[in-house]
């Protein structure tokens, strides 16, 4: 148990290092492309690539875990990841700066894509660490563990918040790049030391597919509750691509890039408390009943933290609504890993991520023309500071706050009818019916 133990904690902190290199160039390349172009469209359409990638990738990628060692898929990932940052640095390096700094350009969108699909690459990493987690560690321990993975998920935003925004006003976008390749060239040497015990892979039902959709879906329906647990998530997406798509342009119109990358990156230690929280004390006996709470503190926090132009409450809100997630994201985890085989983890947790991110560029690619031509207009109109005024104050950024003021509006009031819903009744009876992977740890 020691030794599974400690193989979880190295594939962790391995992990967390490539994600550490994807997530730094990834933050840069946002902040960078909305102080070139000045445009909120750039950055929604950047934010609702990423999403709208993850959403093709993740059963492909699921599919590949499940009917290949897991050891195997994530060097493959590490490698890919280093091959297309290095790609996207000769374009860098090769390009005219009128050439590459212009949303117009399409060497400008030939570098944001070699730096998205390096980024995607390493999502490869956090499927199959969600998989390790039923592989190496009990059952009862797997709710501390998933909060292990959220507190170092907030280490790593921490730290790529801080260091990109710092990295972009004061290096520039170059040395951002040699230092990624760097980091995620350096979590492959240690991946490639590092033994994962599977003596055999867990393969598909029937004859292995290369994209196993069916077996997919066929998994995600045998659990009662649990398509529908994945539609609510994708719901909460759908309003979550708001925040996606305004909330860097947001910080931005308050404060200077160095000083927004570093509010941000001291806002995600309530990622790294929320994560720490759950790894001391678990989730409870129903981790859909903590899920749901979640979410309820969620909407009420993210209504009210851009009510006034203020930095200290933005910094407050978004903190809290950082240690939030850990708990909505471990939750799932936790569920999944307890009734879904492990024959079938890495499909499951590819579908629920693909249609749950699914809705999260559509409402980006909605939300950036929406705020940009109308919301924010009226706002700052005589018209608009007249009608929510006494709710949003004045400040420079009132367009964007009212944005964000409906949406949380909307997704508490559905949180809140989630209760009622057989949905939360028969994942309750599923996750109190016992652990379907209680023989994959031996003891």
């Amino acid at each position: 148990m020691r030794t599974r133990s400690r193989v979880f904690h190295h594939a962790l902190a391995n992990t967390a290092v490539a994600l550490l290199g994807t997530a730094f160039i990834w933050f840069a390349l946002t902040f960078w492309a909305y102080l070139e172009t000045r445009s909120v469209l750039v950055t929604s359409w950047l934010g609702a690539a990423y999403m709208l990638g993850m959403a093709a990738t993740s059963v492909p990628f699921g599919t590949l875990i499940d009917q290949h060692h897991k050891h195997r898929v994530m060097v493959a990932s590490a490698a890919g990841s280093v091959v297309l940052l290095g790609l996207a640095s000769a374009v860098y390096l090769l390009t005219p700066d009128d050439d590459l700094a212009r949303s117009d350009s399409p060497w400008f969108w030939v570098f944001a894509a070699l730096v998205l699909s390096g980024a995607l690459l390493a999502n490869i990493r956090g499927l199959a660490l969600a998989t390790l987690v039923t592989m190496l560690i009990v059952s009862e321990r797997r709710a501390n563990a998933n909060g292990l993975v959220g507190a170092v998920n907030g280490a790593t935003m921490l730290v790529t918040g801080v260091l990109s925004g710092l990295a972009i006003g004061q290096l520039g976008m170059g040395a951002v790049l040699v230092i990624s390749v760097v980091v995620i060239a350096a979590s492959l040497v240690h991946l490639l030391t590092l033994r994962i015990p599977e003596a055999t892979v867990v393969a598909a039902d029937g004859a292995p597919q290369a994209v196993d959709f069916r077996g997919a879906w066929l998994a995600v329906v045998a659990v009662k509750g649990l398509l529908g647990l994945i539609l609510f998530s994708t719901f909460n997406n759908f309003l979550g691509g708001v925040f996606m798509g305004l909330l860097d342009p947001y910080g931005l119109t308050l404060m200077s890039v160095e000083a927004w990358g570093i509010v941000f990156g001291v806002s995600s230690v309530g990622f790294i408390v929320g994560g720490a929280l759950i790894a001391r004390f678990g989730l409870g006996p129903q981790p859909i009943r903590a899920l749901l709470l979640a979410c309820v503190v969620m909407w009420l926090v993210s209504g009210t933290f851009t009510i006034r132009d203020s930095v200290w409450l933005l910094v407050a809100g978004i903190a809290v609504y950082m240690a939030i997630i850990p708990v909505i994201e471990a939750s799932e985890q936790t569920l999944l890993q307890r009734v879904v085989p492990l024959a079938k983890q890495g499909r499951v947790f590819g579908f629920a991520q693909a249609v749950e991110v699914s809705a999260a560029p559509v409402s980006a690619f909605v939300i950036g023309p929406l705020a940009e031509f109308w919301i924010i207009p009226y706002a700052e109109s005589p018209a608009g500071r007249e009608a929510f005024g006494w709710l949003l104050g004045d400040g420079e950024a009132r367009g964007i706050a009212l944005m964000f003021v409906l949406v949380s509006v909307i997704g508490l009031a559905v949180t809140l009818l989630a209760f009622l819903t057989r949905t939360y009744r028969h994942l309750k009876a599923a996750y109190a019916a016992g652990d379907v992977n209680a023989d994959v740890v031996p003891d």
